[in-house]
């Protein structure tokens, strides 16, 4: 079988595929012209997966995306074809939490503008005076994979770490010596600097505005090397200016590149988002990939399909009509729980618990993650989110149903119930 190596990856990527595979490194020619000769194809970013250029891989079998994002794989048409798209979602997690820690240390003694001041020939140490982060408080909004790595390093900073979080159990909060904050005001009032690790989503979308920041801690700090679009960045550059906030350091923006008013202010520090930019991200995702290619193409479990689940075709012709309702019942298990479910309870009785029922049971974590953790979640990697969240999980079959052929039962628990 052959695969095209589109855009750079770790050389140790690409040599763990050569020893199973036909290999071609080339980001030369026309895709769509190419395309056809290979059964997987790896990309990174700059490489544009439309639907004419799958349609017309008649033999792609995977395609594999060196990176957490896939916006530039046009998902649809790579599923109706019954191709896996697969990504590399945790190789980037210590490297953005690092970022995230860097940018707070920055801010906390004006580091960017002591090094231009100094560089321009200017010696002026009391104008850049900063504070020391040990005993501060830092707010995490958003509590998953990286808020919980940004946590661990503040807290061997001795900051006092709060979260808000309402999709993670609280025993997770615990583990790791964090105060769970009920909500965003509570948050924001109480911290001196504040790091922003969700996901973009409607809800999300400009959650730090106007009222937000009027309601914040004066002189609270902002960190954001998330996503731009969860900060308005309006009425961010107002605060900024007012005081209300008192610097703020960001590695995205709303729109990128960036050249808007935050880069006129003296207490605001930016990178042009490079949380992901480090050598051993770069190196991760590229083995990472391959890893899950060389599992598609030779048949075992690929752990990071973003779009298709693993079940035989005889029990994937009865479940799946149960799927949509499955996600259905996921989502609205965990509202009812008010977001802070901290076990999940799943029930399947007559001809349904004589099936494979582990897709319903996947489709429906599925459907109470979706949108409300920072990374993409799938049939695939929806336990591990659970788990991740110490989200307790609990599976009863009977194959006796009074009532009805087929039951099926979603039951979401909150921290402070039996």
């Amino acid at each position: 079988m052959k695969i095209l190596i589109r855009e750079p990856i770790a050389e140790a990527g690409i040599e763990f595929l050569r020893g199973r595979f036909d290999v071609d490194v080339d980001s030369n020619g026309d895709l769509a012209e190419r395309i056809a000769d290979y059964d997987a194809i790896i990309v990174r970013s700059a490489t544009q997966l439309t639907r004419d250029v799958i349609e017309r891989g008649e033999r792609l079998k995977v395609i594999g995306r060196a990176g957490v994002g896939v916006d530039n794989v046009d998902l649809d048409a790579a599923s109706e074809r019954g191709i896996i798209v697969a990504n590399a979602p945790q190789s980037t997690v210590v490297s953005a939490a690092e970022h995230a820690i860097g940018l707070l240390l920055a801010l906390s003694r004006n580091i960017p503008q002591a090094h231009a001041a100094l560089k321009e020939g200017r010696w002026e140490r009391s104008a850049f005076a900063g504070l020391e982060v040990a005993d501060k408080t830092l707010g995490l909004i958003g509590f998953g994979r990286i808020g919980q790595q940004v946590a661990r390093r503040a807290s061997g900073l001795e900051m006092r770490v709060v979260a808000h979080d309402p999709y993670v159990a609280p025993e997770r909060f615990r583990a790791l010596g964090v105060v769970r904050v009920d909500s965003l005001e509570q948050l924001l009032a109480q911290s001196d600097f504040v790091s922003l690790h969700l996901t973009l989503t409607p809800e999300t979308r400009g959650l730090i505005g106007r009222a937000a920041l009027e309601g914040a801690k004066p002189g609270i700090r902002i960190v954001n090397a998330a996503r731009g679009e969860l900060i308005d960045e309006d009425a961010l550059v107002e605060a900024l200016r007012t005081g209300q906030v008192a610097a703020a350091a960001l590695d995205v923006f709303s729109e990128e590149p960036y050249a808007g008013p935050l880069l006129e202010l003296d207490n605001v520090v930016v990178t042009p988002h490079l949380g992901a930019s480090t050598e051993e991200a770069q190196d991760r995702a590229g083995v990472i990939v391959a890893e899950q290619v060389a599992a598609a193409l030779e048949g075992g479990v690929v752990t990071n399909a973003v779009n298709m689940p693993a079940v035989s075709a005889e029990d994937l012709e009865y479940v799946g009509p149960f799927l949509p309702l499955a996600a259905n019942l996921g989502a609205l298990a965990v509202e009812l729980a008010g977001g802070n479910a901290a076990r999940l309870d799943f029930t399947y009785l007559g001809q349904l618990a004589e099936r494979d029922t582990r897709l319903l049971t996947v489709a429906a974590l599925n459907g109470a993650f979706h949108g409300r953790v920072e990374q993409p979640v799938n049939y695939v990697n929806a336990p591990l989110v659970a788990r991740e969240r110490g989200i307790e999980v609990r599976e009863e079959s009977s194959s006796v149903s009074l009532d009805f052929t087929s039951v099926m039962a979603v039951s979401a628990y909150a921290g402070n119930e039996p």
